[in-house]
C-alpha cells in the first residue's frame, strides 16, 4: 500500500557531499537547519529523527536565539489546542513564529502543528490560534463513526505545491485527530482526505505548510513530505546566502 520509492535524494544525506566534485562545506550548505519547536507537547524527537533523516540537520528547542538561527521551522503537536496555545504563549513562542513566518522563514505544523496555524479552534470551548492561517478548527463531522480517527487515511492531491513533489496520486498518510481545518480560502488546501466527511489533509500558503496527519509516522510517503520541506528550506536558505 505504501510506495517504497520517495524523491529524497534530492536531499544529501548527513555528512555526504551533494555531488562527485561538491565539497564537505557545500553539502552542509545543502542541508538546511530545521529547529523542531518544543513547547512541551508533541512527538519531538520523533520528528527531528525523521528530518535528520531526509538530509536535514535538525534540532529540538525552545530557544529563541536558536530558533531564530534556523532555516526552518516544524511545529509538532498531540493533544489539545487550548493547553497547546497556553504552553507557547507563556515560552513566547506565539510572537515569535509570527516573526520568523513574516520573515519569510518556511513553516511546518505536523497533526496539532497545523490545527494551531489557524485563528481559532472550537475544541473544550475554544481558543484563538496563531493566526498564521484564516479559518477555525472543528470537531470531524463522522457521525456513526469512531472517534479520534486513528490509521491509515488516503491523501488526494488538489493543488500544487514543493511539498507534494514526487509523491503519488493518492499518498497514504497516517493520522491521529477529532478535530479538522476549516480554512476560510479553499484554495490553500493541497490535499484532502475522508472519515466521515472530507476534510484538509495538507495546507500551504506562502512558506506555511501544514498536515493534519504525522508524517514523522507515516512510513515512505511522509518521510518523502518531510523531505520536500527540507528542500523548501535548502531552497530558501541558499537564495539567502546569496544577497
Amino acid at each position: 500500500m505504501i510506495a517504497s520509492e520517495t524523491p529524497l535524494d534530492r536531499v544529501p544525506a548527513p555528512g555526504q557531499a551533494a555531488g562527485g566534485g561538491a565539497s564537505a562545506a557545500s553539502a552542509v550548505a545543502l542541508r538546511p537547519l530545521i529547529a523542531v519547536i518544543d513547547y512541551g507537547m508533541g512527538n519531538r524527537r520523533s520528528v527531528e529523527k525523521a528530518l535528520e533523516r531526509v538530509g536535514a540537520r535538525a534540532l529540538v528547542s525552545a530557544d529563541h536565539e536558536r530558533l531564530r538561527a534556523a532555516d526552518g521551522l516544524v511545529l509538532p503537536g498531540v493533544g489539545a489546542f487550548p493547553a497547546a496555545m497556553r504552553a507557547i504563549g507563556e515560552l513566547g513562542l506565539d510572537q515569535l513564529l509570527r516573526e520568523r513566518v513574516d520573515a519569510g522563514v518556511p513553516l511546518f505544523g505536523a497533526c496539532l502543528g497545523m490545527q494551531l496555524l489557524f485563528e481559532r479552534s472550537e475544541e473544550h470551548g475554544g481558543a484563538p490560534g496563531l493566526g498564521l492561517l484564516a479559518g477555525e478548527v472543528r470537531r470531524l463531522r463522522a457521525p456513526g463513526m469512531k472517534l479520534p480517527h486513528i490509521g491509515w487515511s488516503e491523501v488526494r492531491w488538489r493543488g500544487s505545491s514543493p511539498l507534494q513533489e514526487g509523491l503519488p496520486d493518492p499518498a497514504f498518510l497516517y493520522h491521529v485527530h477529532t478535530f479538522v481545518a476549516a480554512p476560510r480560502d479553499d484554495t490553500i488546501v493541497l490535499a484532502s482526505a475522508e472519515y466521515g466527511e472530507r476534510f484538509p489533509a495538507v495546507v500551504a500558503s506562502g512558506e506555511v505548510f501544514g498536515a493534519q496527519s504525522h508524517p514523522e509516522k507515516s512510513s515512505a510517503h511522509g518521510l518523502a513530505l518531510l523531505g520536500n520541506f527540507t528542500s523548501i528550506c535548502a531552497a530558501r536558505s541558499a537564495k539567502a546566502a546569496l544577497r
